[in-house]
């Protein structure tokens, strides 16, 4: 595991959407724009059991990540890493509901749909390049 540096950090941690690619079942990319945290180690994806991003990390766990400063997109963070780790539960509600907060100044995840589980995705980096 490589670290996330303050600049990393910062990026994560602000108001910036992410873009996450991981590998479909017939090796091709998918990419999906996520909201986006960070525990000040790892990245921290939020998403429904039964999405692309959740099979296909549940199959491969390789992902790259990419998020641009909103303030300056020429300012972003770059990773390659792997899911390490999915949380579902009352953690990974409470996180959706923490990441609504951060993003549309709702207190509560107003896009969710009945019976939907949540889950976050906890990427470990592997490489990482901060402009």
């Amino acid at each position: 595991m490589v670290k996330l540096n303050e600049k990393a950090i910062g990026i994560l941690k602000g108001k910036n959407f992410a873009f996450i690619a991981t590998i479909n079942k017939d090796g091709s990319p998918q990419v999906t724009p996520v909201w986006v945290d960070t525990d000040g180690s790892k990245v921290l994806i939020n998403t429904a059991v039964g999405r692309a991003k959740e099979r296909n990390v549940s199959r491969d766990p390789r992902v790259a990540v990419a998020v641009a400063d909103a303030a300056n997109p020429y300012s972003f963070v770059s990773l390659d890493g792997k899911v390490v780790n999915s949380v579902l539960g009352k953690k990974a509600d409470d996180h959706i509901d923490s990441l609504s907060l951060k993003y549309t100044g709702n207190a509560k995840y107003q896009n969710r749909v009945a019976n939907e589980k949540r889950v976050i995705l906890t990427v470990e980096p592997t490489r990482i390049r901060v402009q």
